[in-house]
């Protein structure tokens, strides 16, 4: 259980989780517990690790005995928000964004806790408020409060100018506006946060807040999840890093925390886990003692994977990873199913006790003579164990797996698939 936060501000402020923040912040967090929102944009049936960091910025609130709320944007989600965005997104159906809402509630059940209580998290959809909006009451209501130079102001705004912009983009930025007057008013909202590329938005949220109740209202932004050089953490080559298993696979997503480079250790440990200081320093201590152990990485990818996939899957992805690089042979046969879909997987029918050939149907080697000076040399090895020069196949593990290894890091599994 992660420990209690007796200052919210403090703790976001060491954690690196704080980028922007309104006036007048630390003086009403002083005066006890407040609530908080987070929008999350269900154009996609899942969130990505950018959402992490405004996520764990929540967690962090109800640590601290304030109210987590997660807007998942029916309404706005149906516009699309041109922040970070370098063409028109296309438009989502009702039926899309019911599907995709419903998906991250799941994802979002891993980090808050949405049990009854004074700090039980909520989720909302913006659609309930914003499509019973009458168009000519928000025009009166709350788009007089903004004027059109300000709104050419913002970032994403000017980020698109050359290239085009439409009106149902352009008007994002007052529909988000709303919806934190919305929530102020009906719930008791009093503050928003998301990461450094909505600070505008927030702003306007708090201007609106302001000019139509007379009250003041709160913002905070958190510094985008950003590599050591500056890259957006989470890209591959093959696409976003997405926490829904059926598109980043559990073991993709360790491995991906488990190659993060040393100097991206700290910032993760620190800003995506609940680890306190002294923990985390302790972790860093040994991380630097050894970084070829990559205790830090290790530990970071385990913490993070068992948050979002169980400790069970962690666990599994722990034992795949450390079989895919070790020495001695592997002989799960859960561990190595998993490596025969994520590593290098060849099936074949078991004809055959030639481990040469096997080798290059296997794509392990491109012909019979590298892999027959490869066994010359000492370099391929079978479940374990070196090959000499006219060796056969030994007995598989559980009946029809081989694992073959081309010296340390190159590997295909071998799976016997009889009829």
């Amino acid at each position: 259980m992660a420990p209690v936060v007796t200052d919210l501000l403090a703790e976001l402020t060491w954690r690196g989780l704080v980028q922007d923040r309104s006036e007048g912040l630390a003086e009403r967090l002083a005066t006890g517990p407040i609530s908080a929102y987070v929008g999350f944009d269900p154009t996609a049936a899942s969130l990505h690790v950018g959402h992490l960091v405004p996520l764990m910025a929540l967690a962090h609130l109800q640590r601290a005995g304030g109210r987590p709320v997660a807007v998942v944007g029916g309404g706005t989600g149906m516009i699309g928000d041109p922040s970070g965005k370098s063409a028109e997104r296309n438009l989502q159906t009702a039926e899309q964004v019911d599907a995709n809402a419903a998906a991250i509630r799941r994802q979002l059940e891993r980090f808050l806790d949405f049990d009854a209580g004074p700090t039980q998290a909520r989720m909302v959809d913006n659609r309930e408020w914003l499509a019973s909006w009458p168009l000519l009451d928000y025009l009166r209501d709350i788009g007089k409060h903004f004027t059109i130079s300000a709104m050419l102001e913002k970032e994403s705004v000017q980020q698109r100018l050359a290239s085009g912009i439409s009106f149902t983009e352009f008007s994002y930025q007052t529909l988000q506006a709303a919806d934190f007057l919305q929530l102020f008013r009906e719930q008791g909202v009093e503050m928003q946060m998301g990461g450094a590329d909505q600070w505008g938005n927030i702003a306007a949220g708090i201007s609106l807040i302001r000019r139509v109740t007379g009250k003041t209202a709160h913002g905070i932004s958190q510094p985008l999840l950003l590599t050591s050089d500056g890259r957006k953490m989470g890209k591959t080559a093959t696409g976003s890093i997405m926490l829904d298993p059926a598109i980043t696979s559990p073991y993709a997503f360790y491995q991906y925390w488990l190659n993060v480079d040393d100097a991206d250790v700290e910032p993760l440990l620190t800003r995506l886990t609940t680890l306190d200081r002294a923990a985390i320093e302790a972790i860093l201590v040994d991380h630097r003692a050894d970084p070829g152990r990559r205790i830090g990485q290790r530990t970071f990818a385990h913490d993070l994977t068992a948050r979002v996939h169980g400790t069970d899957e962690a666990e599994r992805e722990a034992r795949v990873s450390a079989a895919a690089f070790a020495s001695e042979p592997v002989t799960d046969p859960e561990v190595l199913d998993v490596l025969f879909t994520e590593v290098g997987g060849h099936a074949w029918s078991g004809e055959g006790t030639d481990p040469v050939e096997l080798a290059v149907a296997a794509g392990l080697y491109t012909s019979k003579g590298e892999a027959r000076r490869a066994i010359a040399q000492g370099g391929y090895s079978i479940n374990g164990v070196r090959l000499s020069d006219g060796a056969v196949l030994p007995e598989p593990v559980a009946g029809r797996y081989h694992l073959l290894r081309a010296g340390r890091k190159r590997l295909v599994v071998a799976r016997r698939d009889t009829p």
